[in-house]
């Protein structure tokens, strides 16, 4: 018998700077547009940065299939400069048929782990793991690997942020 539940995806990157830097971008909502590889990501609703697990944060989003909608973060791993993360749930939309799905938690979480590799360098490993997804969402998500492109592009940008600042 096959497992369907699908295995974390994730990307990593080696960034030429200090671990505290690199988590001071993430853990501000209003720069993850400018680090966003999916295209996604609007603008984030409030300006609050995320300094505990049970903080949460809007953003506004959009995409071909659900035109614009928002998205409500709630942080679910918080370890400061080595680890963030979240599970999003959809809080408003545009079109009538996601209405019924606002509020729904999904099961599905995004993560950061920053692990220092030197005084100067930081390996970030960005993780998208749909593992407790109802199936439907696995599906369309090609168990997550529909992201990896875009979470490799995300790194980059992460990167660029970072360095520039």
């Amino acid at each position: 018998m096959t497992d369907d539940k699908c295995k974390p995806i994730s990307v990593s990157r080696r960034i030429q700077a200090p671990a505290g830097d690199v988590f001071k971008v993430l853990a501000d909502p209003t720069r993850h547009p400018d680090i966003d590889g999916s295209g996604m990501l609007r603008q984030a609703v409030s300006d609050t940065v995320i300094c505990a697990i049970g903080d949460s944060f809007t953003m506004r989003m959009r995409n071909a299939e659900m035109g614009d909608y928002e998205i409500t973060n709630y942080v679910v791993e918080y370890e400061l400069d080595r680890r963030i993360g979240w599970e999003p749930v959809l809080s408003a939309a545009s079109r009538p048929e996601d209405a019924a799905d606002i509020g729904d938690r999904a099961g599905h979480r995004w993560s950061y782990e920053l692990t220092p590799a030197g005084p100067l360098a930081t390996v970030v490993t960005e993780t998208f793991d749909c593992s407790v997804a109802p199936e439907w969402l696995r599906r369309v998500l090609d168990n997550g690997n529909r992201w990896v492109a875009s979470m490799t592009t995300t790194l980059e940008r992460l990167e660029e942020q970072v360095i520039s600042q």
